[in-house]
């Protein structure tokens, strides 16, 4: 029994799109994972704000060991406090942000940590580069920024902030915040005198020689003067004897 043109080439479009689908399917698998980050109060210039990230875990052979977090502009790493990890993670505060490690989890487990924020920044939105690490060495690092609306193969969690609230003003920089622009003049040191105090010292010191020297011409010059006036008045005493004898 023969099989009609037709029938046969739409058999194989259909297998040829099933392989197409196939193959779309596994490529877009190992970036099914990702990072998320949600907040209690989602509003920009909002205080005491929770953030919850979850990371979905894409290892079947291995679990997470260390989240890192790189905190957006506007939050400083001072500002942030750790409020829920994985049993035995430790928080730690970095340059740029933070991490959160220990005991490597099951694999298959999604790593889900929670901080809280001092103040959120006057923004619309907020991106938390992340990077994951597995107990085997691997490295997902979710950490690509949406441009001009295409999709990004590994984004970082965004979080997308209501308009501030009438009247809310940025908080009071925190007492381990950093510090401003403007340096402050360095203090010298006990061991190491400033460049200033030395040189007043050597000004002082050859202000002493100086003194000393004048006081010591000062004092020469009146011996010299007596020495002359004394060995005068002796010629002259001896003059008028001799002139008394003769």
């Amino acid at each position: 029994m023969s099989t009609h043109p037709l029938a046969l080439a739409g058999r194989r479009v259909a297998l040829a799109g099933a392989a197409a689908l196939t193959a779309t399917l596994a490529l877009a698998s190992p970036a099914a994972a990702h990072v998320e980050v949600e907040a209690d109060t989602p509003q920009a210039l909002a205080e005491d704000v929770t953030l919850t990230f979850l990371s979905e875990a894409e290892s079947d052979s291995a679990g997470f060991t260390e989240l890192r977090v790189v905190l957006p502009e506007g939050i400083a790493p001072e500002d942030v406090t750790l409020d829920e990890a994985p049993k035995g993670w430790k928080f730690k505060a970095t340059s740029d942000g933070y991490t959160v490690a220990g005991p490597a989890l099951k694999a298959g487990v999604d790593g889900e940590h929670k901080v809280k924020v001092r103040q959120l920044p006057d923004a619309k939105e907020l991106a938390f580069k992340t990077v994951e690490t597995y107990d085997d060495g691997k490295i997902s690092r979710w950490i690509e920024l949406p441009t001009g609306g295409e999709d990004s193969e590994q984004p970082a969690p965004v979080l997308e902030l209501k308009a501030a609230a009438p009247g809310a003003k940025p908080a009071d920089p925190g007492p381990s915040s950093s510090p401003t622009d403007e340096t402050p003049s360095p203090t010298p040191s006990a061991a190491e005198p400033s460049t200033e105090a030395t040189g007043s010292e050597s000004a002082a010191k050859a202000a002493e020689d100086d003194e000393g020297g004048s006081t010591g011409l000062v004092i020469g010059g009146a011996v010299v003067a007596l020495a002359v006036l004394g060995g005068g008045a002796w010629w002259l005493v001896k003059r008028r004897t001799a002139a008394s004898q003769s």
